[in-house]
């Protein structure tokens, strides 16, 4: 559209006035996605509440359960680990087999992913649906892990930037500045995630650094500067140290490897400080 070829030009042709960096907490978030059992969750968690310790301030840790192991998951998780859910419908109601942002409230949580990948491919979620949701999210206070990405069919015509401002832009219109402070934005390349493939880390900062700018743009430059964006396909614990060594990465989305103990080793890698 006109409006986003406006802001593209302008994100790339405008100087950004101040340095976009300043001390951010970093964010590691472990989507379980639908998998595990009561046993090996509980397992899990117990190994993590071990292993995931003394963080204090310097790493947010949350984890993300299948919706039936909330509870369990969430009872079983010593302080340092928060509880996100995986999804949620703006409002309850007459809607089966989903749960509302203000249910999410309810249960205690203080976190929501949405816009991920698998609910806007496998479940034909458009960005008009991942606005209500978003909405309605931080109107119950909760903390939205705002996911985008590109296909590698976007990648290889060269329209990432286009699709990841048109997802961000959906997702974030018309926020006041005290809901943004509740935005963690996670660039999920779709072509990396569950694959085995991983954004090299220069891919993965150049569009995060585009992310940051682009809401320089949308907002100001403050709110770009405390803003989270964090990177999310196929981390691990052996890529993860050069996806953290990049300036703009303050943190990860990690699927697969959140239900392995290697996540305590990227939770941990996050802890030092970048060089």
């Amino acid at each position: 559209s006109k409006a986003t070829v406006s802001v593209l030009n302008c994100v790339f042709s405008s100087p950004v006035s101040t340095p976009l960096t300043m001390s951010r907490t970093p964010f590691v978030g472990g989507n379980f996605k639908c998998t595990g059992t009561a046993n090996s969750l509980s397992k899990l968690i117990s190994t993590f509440n071990s292993s995931i310790t003394g963080l204090g301030d310097a790493v947010e840790v949350v984890v993300a359960p299948g919706t039936p192991y909330i509870g369990l998951v969430k009872s079983v998780a010593h302080q340092d680990i928060k509880i996100s859910a995986q999804n949620c419908v703006p409002k309850s109601g007459a809607f089966t087999g989903e749960m509302s942002a203000e249910q999410v409230k309810d249960l205690g949580l203080g976190y929501v992913i949405l816009g991920h990948s698998e609910r806007r491919h496998v479940f034909r979620e458009n960005d008009a649906d991942i606005k209500k949701k978003t909405k309605a999210a931080l109107q119950q206070g909760l903390i939205v892990i705002a996911c985008v990405g590109e296909t590698l069919e976007d990648r290889e015509a060269g329209r990432t930037e286009q699709v990841v401002l048109s997802q961000l832009k959906a997702a974030t219109d018309g926020l006041s500045d005290a809901e943004w402070k509740n935005i963690v934005v996670a660039y999920e390349p779709v072509w990396a995630i569950g694959t085995g493939k991983v954004a090299s880390p220069q891919q993965a900062q150049d569009v995060i650094a585009f992310i940051r700018k682009t809401i320089v743009q949308l907002q100001q430059d403050y709110v770009a500067r405390r803003t989270r964006i964090i990177y999310g396909g196929s981390v691990n614990a052996k890529n993860v140290a050069s996806l953290w060594a990049q300036p703009d990465i303050d943190g990860f989305l990690v699927g697969g490897a959140s239900c392995k103990p290697e996540f305590s080793t990227i939770v941990k890698t996050t802890m030092k400080a970048k060089l």
